[in-house]
């Protein structure tokens, strides 16, 4: 756990996250306003969430950017513990705010049959 801890301060910083830890759950909670369902991307890989993203960005007319620090691209990795698995995993958005959990392993022994 303090390996993520590490790694979530390590993260951009455009990126806000909250981290939570249930029996049998991690829940990240990140910062992503502007950012739709229909432009983020999600993946668990082994021990590793990478998060792709696009923001909104409006500009009303007559007005220009004359200053520009939110980035349009957000894309970054975040390590996640090795018995978090990505079976199971669920994510909401909503208001700009998206809210990750990802399932730990059981922990339960496994029988493996061998052939000969």
């Amino acid at each position: 756990m303090n390996r993520l801890r590490e790694a979530l301060r390590e993260l951009p910083d455009a990126v806000f996250v909250d981290l939570l830890e249930s029996d049998d759950a991690y829940r990240l909670v990140f910062d992503l306003p502007g950012v739709t369902a229909d432009d983020l991307t999600l993946d668990v890989h082994p021990c590793r969430l990478h998060v792709d993203a696009r923001r909104g960005k409006d500009v009303p007319e007559g007005f220009r950017y004359e200053r520009e620090e939110r980035p349009l691209f957000i894309e970054f990795d975040v390590p996640l513990p090795p018995n978090a698995v990505g079976d199971g995993a669920t994510a909401t958005l909503d208001a700009g705010e998206l809210d990750v959990t990802i399932p730990k392993a059981d922990g339960q022994a496994t029988t493996v049959p061998v052939e000969e």
